[in-house]
C-alpha cells in the first residue's frame, strides 16, 4: 500500500469527493478556526476520521514548505497499472478508443493537468513511460483534482512497441508535432485513436514519431512558437470531443 500526504483545502476536498475511502489519517492546525476548515473537519469526522490537532510547524514539515492551509491528510495513493492491464482494457472497449500517450513527460504539474483534461473529455486511459517520466505523486493528484483516481494510468517499458501494438488492434496513432503541415482541425478524430504528446521543450522522440500514423499540429497565429504541453493537450482532446459529439 502506497501512502502519501495531501495538503491544502482544495486538494483535501477533492480527496473527500473522489476517494473518501482512501483517507487514512488527518492533521489540522489547532490554532486555526474558519468555516471552510470546519466543514472539511466535519466531513472527515463523518467518515470516522478524527483529525489530530497539532502545531503549524508539524504541518509545515508534512507539506514540505507548501501551502497546507491548516490541514494535511494521509491517503492511499492510486498507482500506475501494468501493460497487461492496458491490453485487457483495449480488448474490453465498447466505444471507439481514445487514449492519451505522454512521451517522457517529466513535469508532475503537466501530468496532473493532462489527467484532469483526460477525465473531462472521456479518455479511456493515459499511457506513460516507465523511465524518464513523471508517475503518480501527491503533486500530480493535487493538480488533477480527483482525475488521478478516475482515469487509468498505464505504465509501459517500450513506448514504440506499445504504439505498434495499438495499431495492430485497429487504433490510429496521432502524434502532436509543431513542424507538420497537417492541421489537427482538418484531421479525422472520429476513428479509434491514441493521441501522443511529447515532453515540453523536446517534443516527440524520433522512434515515437516513426510509430505514429500521422502527425498533427495546432495552428499558431501569434508570435509564440508553441503552447504549454498541458494546454496543447487540452485543445487537441477537446477537438476530438467536438468531432465525436457533432452530428
Amino acid at each position: 500500500m502506497k501512502l502519501s500526504k495531501i495538503f491544502g483545502l482544495h486538494a483535501v476536498q477533492s480527496a473527500l469527493h473522489y476517494s473518501p475511502d482512501k483517507i487514512t489519517q488527518a492533521w489540522i492546525d489547532g490554532q486555526r478556526q474558519d468555516q471552510r476548515l470546519a466543514r472539511v473537519i466535519a466531513d472527515l469526522e463523518a467518515l470516522g476520521i478524527r483529525p489530530e490537532k497539532t502545531e503549524r510547524k508539524k504541518l509545515d514539515r508534512f507539506a514540505e514548505g507548501g501551502q497546507h492551509q491548516g490541514i494535511v491528510i494521509e491517503v492511499e495513493m492510486p498507482g500506475e497499472l501494468p501493460e497487461h492491464d492496458l491490453k485487457t482494457a483495449v480488448e474490453n472497449l465498447t466505444a471507439p478508443a481514445l487514449f492519451l500517450v505522454l512521451d517522457h513527460v517529466q513535469d508532475p504539474h503537466n501530468l496532473g493537468a493532462c489527467l484532469r483534461t483526460a477525465d473531462a473529455t472521456g479518455v479511456h486511459g493515459v499511457i506513460i513511460t516507465k523511465d524518464n517520466a513523471a508517475g503518480i505523486t501527491p503533486t500530480v493528484c493535487k493538480v488533477a483534482s480527483g482525475a488521478a483516481e478516475t482515469v487509468p494510468v498505464y505504465q509501459v517499458t517500450n513506448l514504440a512497441r506499445t504504439l505498434r501494438w495499438l495499431k495492430e488492434q485497429g487504433i490510429w496513432v496521432f502524434g502532436a508535432a509543431g513542424d507538420t503541415a497537417q492541421s489537427a482541425f482538418q484531421s479525422d478524430f472520429k476513428v479509434p485513436m491514441a493521441l501522443v504528446v511529447g515532453a515540453e521543450g523536446k517534443g516527440l522522440r524520433r522512434l515515437t514519431q516513426e510509430a505514429c500514423d500521422m502527425l498533427v499540429a495546432l495552428p499558431m497565429r501569434g508570435s509564440v512558437e508553441s503552447l504549454n504541453l498541458s494546454v496543447a493537450t487540452g485543445v487537441l482532446l477537446y477537438e476530438v470531443l467536438r468531432q465525436r459529439t457533432t452530428a
